[in-house]
């Protein structure tokens, strides 16, 4: 056999290794243990096609799903594996991990409840965080970081980074709600969710200080205004507009940078579908140096 038939046939051999190995990969049914939880709790994860193949260290994107899911919304729904590949293959976002988190075990919505019975916030910060960015290769540092998600997770990408915007490089709420926008919105939900008895007015103050986009917003110190690269969009049927559009006008009084769109489209899958590839490459953008 001449040497050049052998290289040939060794080609041909280590060509669907290669393929392979440059293949993403998605896994749906993880978990990891709560103390602060007392449960299980599940998360999905996307890992870019040369994860495997490198020893590198990737950015990540905390992708929120929406009420009435789980972790596999974006995986099964959103089809999140298929636009980031497509997304990465065209160059127009980096390769990144993708952590998408359940918060749909017993009570949803990614917050703390105002009777401290329920640690989500907590639970994100304190366990999820520190235990998949040490299990996976990725990059600690806050501009390789950042949150996103749907409805009630983009109110979570607008609340984290609100509260720790010393933690994300980058939100992106999509289709999000804002929670209350006063004291008599903030009784009100806590009625619905069964929470008011026993809770004082200093309580329930508090909740609504911390769980309020606009009051958060309004109360933002000067020097944390640009601490956050901001993508905030809605489909123009959405009844969440409204609020999208006063988080913006409140962004805009405030002097806070941020990109504002309204597209046309719903509250459903076939916009978010649509509007993952933006966010990619809005993150993307983040993540680079220029």
């Amino acid at each position: 056999m001449t040497m050049k038939r052998f290289y040939f046939l060794l080609l041909v051999f280590l060509t669907p290794l290669f393929a392979t190995a440059q293949t993403s990969k998605v896994f749906d049914n993880l978990s990891l243990p709560s103390a602060i939880l007392k449960m299980e709790r599940k998360y999905a994860v996307y890992l870019p096609p040369d994860y495997e193949t490198s020893q590198r260290s990737y950015p990540v994107l905390y992708l929120f799903h929406g009420g009435g899911d789980d972790q596999t919304g974006w995986v099964q729904f959103g089809e999140v594996r298929r636009i980031a590949d497509a997304a990465i293959a065209r160059g127009e976002a980096t390769p990144m991990v993708i952590i998408m988190p359940d918060d749909s075990a017993g009570r949803r919505g990614s917050f703390n409840d105002a009777n401290g019975q329920f640690r989500y916030e907590d639970f994100f910060f304190q366990e999820l965080m520190p235990t998949v960015e040490k299990l996976y290769r990725i990059k600690s540092e806050k501009r390789y970081r950042a949150v996103a998600g749907i409805s009630t997770g983009g109110e979570a990408a607008f609340l984290y980074a609100l509260h720790h915007p010393e933690l994300f490089g980058s939100s992106c709420p999509l289709s999000p709600k804002i929670g209350p926008s006063t004291l008599a919105e903030t009784r009100d939900f806590l009625a619905y969710l069964h929470q008011l008895d026993g809770l004082s007015d200093d309580a329930i103050e508090a909740f609504f200080k911390r769980q309020s986009v606009l009051e958060l917003i309004n109360g933002l110190p000067e020097t944390q205004k640009k601490e956050v690269r901001w993508s905030i969009d809605c489909g123009d049927n959405d009844d969440l507009s409204e609020g999208t559009a006063l988080a913006h006008i409140a962004m805009r009084k405030k002097g806070i940078p941020h990109k504002f769109q309204i597209h046309d489209g719903g509250h459903n899958w076939t916009f978010w579908r649509g509007a993952l590839p933006e966010i990619l490459s809005f993150v993307s953008d983040g993540f680079h140096q220029f």
